[in-house]
């Protein structure tokens, strides 16, 4: 137990050493140190630990972070503004953390904080994330593109409106991204079915995945020529080939079904006995109950219950082929092919049942429960044989594309 309880206040102790920041400013971690002994005041305000921490840390970590500045300023780091930025703010979170508590701000009077210097350094920072899209834009390429309009937004997010930069953002997004013309499908064979549903849905599923914020946009031929895009980085095809719909076919199954079942019947006792019956109010416990002789009395027997069933199948197979190009368009180069194969069974069960109904089974019961109904249309049926390609196909597109983004 003694030695139960010195864990316990070595572990309190220690607690109690984090909390007060010391071991963050023994460490070098002045933020962190100076936040956690500041919070620790806002409840102890008389803790001997966090105020030595705010009283000693705190000239010393204002002393660091502008020799960080220094530091960052005479460097060949291009953000060198950006960085010299974040360091001021985070003096000021210190700074403010400090006023903030009145334990904390008698130990620091004076608290330093950046306020006329700032919006100098955020111009300056905004200036070098300007500077470098522009660097960006100048190399020309889909990548380049994409950093530069991470640059220009970065700038806006600085200072609202700097300079020409929404302009800027909006030719490096056009610049990044890809355009992909979307064909329509053609239905080849001797099956001269519209694929339009399927390619709606296609496109649909393509433009959730990817929205005006990324670097892909994908056109159907009619938005392309709308927007007048004459020049496409890439052409999306797909084309079903070898669809087929089988003869339907008609199966039949019959069945000799039979159960063994518990039933109960009335007769009278021949002579005086005693039985074993269920207890009160349908206990399961057993009771022994005397009868008389002539006495009616409840008994329980197996009895064999019968039945025929005459299963009925009716189905129709079809299946088929989707093949998917991604056509560079300048070049005609393919750059990614795949084949996608389909099928799908159409069927319909039901039946004629003749007996005793305790012998169905949920399943049978169903069957019997449906009607004899006519295979889909042919339309229907190449609908029905998209389906499970649809599924692979959306992932196939969405995974290939990602890499452009």
């Amino acid at each position: 137990m003694q030695k139960y309880f010195f864990y316990l206040i070595i572990a309190a102790l220690f607690l109690n050493s984090c909390s007060t920041g010391l071991k963050s400013l023994q460490q070098g971690n002045y933020y962190d140190a100076i936040m956690k002994a500041a919070n620790r005041l806002s409840s102890d305000p008389d803790n001997r630990k966090a105020s030595q921490v705010v009283r000693e840390g705190y000239p010393m970590a204002v002393a660091y972070y502008q020799e960080e500045i220094d530091q960052v300023l005479t460097s060949n780091d291009p953000f060198r503004w950006k960085r010299t930025l974040e360091i001021m703010q985070t003096v000021n979170r210190i700074s403010e953390e400090v006023r903030r508590i009145p334990a904390a701000r008698k130990l620091v009077p004076s608290p330093k904080t950046y306020t006329s210097e700032m919006t100098d350094v955020q111009n300056r920072a905004a200036q070098e994330f300007y500077d470098a899209g522009i660097d960006a834009l100048s190399r020309k390429t889909r990548e380049a593109a994409k950093q530069a309009y991470f640059h220009f937004q970065n700038a806006d997010g600085l200072v609202r409106g700097f300079k020409d930069t929404k302009q800027k953002m909006l030719l490096a997004k056009d610049l990044a991204t890809l355009k992909v013309v979307v064909e329509q499908i053609p239905v080849n064979g001797k099956y001269e079915y519209s694929a339009q549903f399927f390619y709606d849905n296609v496109f649909q599923m393509l433009n959730q995945q990817f929205q005006e914020k990324d670097f892909v946009h994908f056109f159907s031929p009619e938005e392309a020529e709308k927007t007048k895009l004459k020049y496409p980085d890439m052409v999306l095809q797909m084309g079903f080939y070898d669809f087929f719909i089988d003869r339907p076919q008609h199966f039949e199954e019959q069945q000799e079904l039979n159960k063994q079942v518990e039933e109960k019947y009335e007769s009278k006792a021949k002579k005086d006995t005693t039985l074993l019956v269920p207890g009160p109010n349908g206990q399961r416990n057993l009771v022994m109950v005397n009868v008389k002789k002539g006495e009616p009395i409840t008994l329980t027997r197996m009895i064999t219950k019968k039945g025929k069933i005459k299963i009925l199948t009716d189905q129709v197979a079809s299946g088929g082929l989707l093949e998917l190009k991604a056509v560079e368009f300048q070049s005609q180069k393919i750059v990614f092919t795949d084949k996608i194969p389909g099928q799908f069974t159409w069927q319909n069960k039901y039946g004629i049942f003749v007996g005793d109904n305790e012998v169905l089974t949920n399943e049978l019961t169903v069957i019997l429960n449906n009607k004899m109904i006519m295979p889909p249309p042919a339309q229907d049926m190449f609908v029905l044989f998209t389906k499970p390609i649809f599924n692979q196909l959306s992932e196939k597109l969405t995974n290939y594309f990602r890499q452009y983004n």
